[in-house]
């Protein structure tokens, strides 16, 4: 088996890749109907594509809503091999700021806390993550603490981006044809909607989109969106005397509606919930902004009418009409599109295990584009990409996390020669 020997040029590759994309403005928004639902996205989309094109990857094309396919050539002699592929998303996750992104990096982290902002005293500390304590003394990429840092999924950009040029720069690797994918708006739940399996061409595919080092997840949430609309009335508060209807309140009140504990942080495992993401309210009009989960499907089905049941409700309380809902389904749980082809879970834990990666094979409790793809008719399971505490300011990576993911990547394509 050839040795991928991964030194400090290559290091530094991956690096700077991943703070470059890091630094580009990529937010998408929940509230566009356009794909991608911003205009910005377009941004690390044609940056990606003119580096595509730039390292020598065979076929590179984007579409008129920022889906980007590329492709390593198989250096195989026969043709009768399984194109296998890698896909990643840009975009990244409303929940927090992703514009102006400075990151820093931390060489041999010592175990302690980390001032990423002396201007506002922000902290990164294992007192409160002890995940760090895992990392002393490796290469630590964070935020300064006014963004969050964009590992989920960029991280798993870089990486493939980084694979795909090695893999062309070692031509004594032998390997298949390798597909590349990027997606727009995965973090608003429509990454796959309109991907082109068909193009892409791959007989099953990989998302790297996971965190810590050996995540390997075939099974996740079934997940929703809701919206809820409450109608006000607004009055001049001096005349409001049995005429005003303040939308805020209420608001406030049926938030108080949904169980208290089946939200994010009082469930675990394969626990569901309901999580309240967003709310926009004055006294005329209010918006609530859910996210459903669940694993088990007629748990995920109970949950949805639920949430129907509630608005019922509330409209018998306060009037007709005096509040909506709207409920889009977002992705469903992949496991059962795996039945008869768990060769593909055995190889990536294979192309871990040579990569001195224990794989931790997992359910997660959310969803990746892979989870969509998966009934489109490429199985798609989930790898790490390294990110920790995603979507938020203490959202960092280990540079050594997301070498061994190019490993990974590497490795898998090296074992995919013939078809199982």
């Amino acid at each position: 088996m050839t040795t991928i020997e991964f030194n400090l040029e290559w290091k530094l590759k991956l690096q700077n890749r991943f703070i470059n994309y890091a630094k580009i403005y990529s937010t998408s928004d929940p509230e566009s109907e356009t794909t991608p639902s911003t205009e910005r996205q377009w941004d690390i989309a044609n940056y990606i594509y003119e580096e595509l094109k730039a390292l020598g990857l065979s076929d590179v094309s984007i579409d008129e809503h920022g889906y980007i396919y590329a492709y390593v050539p198989s250096n195989l002699d026969q043709d009768n091999e399984p194109v296998v592929g890698f896909i990643a998303h840009y975009d990244t996750s409303p929940d927090f700021s992703g514009e102006n992104v400075k990151p820093i990096i931390w060489d041999d982290y010592d175990g302690g806390d980390l001032l990423l902002n002396k201007e506002t005293g922000f902290t990164l500390s294992p007192s409160k993550f002890e995940s760090l304590k895992q990392y002393v003394g490796k290469t630590l990429i964070t935020t300064d603490g006014t963004t969050l840092l964009g590992a989920d999924d960029k991280a798993g950009v870089a990486e493939i981006v980084t694979a795909a040029e090695y893999l062309l720069a070692h031509p004594e690797i032998k390997h298949g044809r390798i597909a590349i994918g990027f997606t727009p708006d995965e973090e608003i739940g429509r990454g796959a909607h309109k991907f082109d399996v068909e193009k892409f061409g791959a007989e099953w595919a990989y998302t790297m989109d996971g965190s810590e080092a050996g995540e390997l997840e075939y099974e996740n949430f079934n997940a929703a969106g809701a919206v809820v609309k409450i109608h006000g009335l607004s009055v001049h508060p001096g005349y409001a005397y049995g005429k005003m209807v303040n939308a805020a309140l209420l608001a406030a009140e049926f938030a108080k509606m949904l169980p208290e504990n089946e939200t994010p942080s009082t469930t675990k495992g394969f626990e569901g919930f309901f999580h309240l993401t967003d709310i926009n309210a004055d006294v005329s009009e209010a918006k609530l902004q859910y996210i459903i989960r669940d694993h088990d499907e007629e748990k995920f089905e109970a949950r949805k009418k639920l949430m129907t049941d509630k608005v019922a409700e509330f409209n018998a309380q306060h009037g007709e009409n005096t509040a909506e809902v709207e409920i889009k389904e977002q992705y469903r749980n992949m496991k059962q599109q795996f039945e008869g082809k768990m060769h593909i879970i055995d190889i990536a834990a294979q192309a871990m295990r040579d990569a001195n990666v224990e794989p931790k094979i997992k359910a997660i409790r959310g969803g990746t584009d892979g989870a969509q793809l998966s009934y489109m008719g490429l199985p798609c399971p989930n790898i790490f990409a390294g990110g920790m505490n995603f979507h938020g300011p203490y959202e960092y990576v280990a540079l050594e996390t997301m070498e061994k993911a190019v490993k990974v990547i590497v490795n898998i394509a090296k074992a995919v020669k013939t078809k199982p």
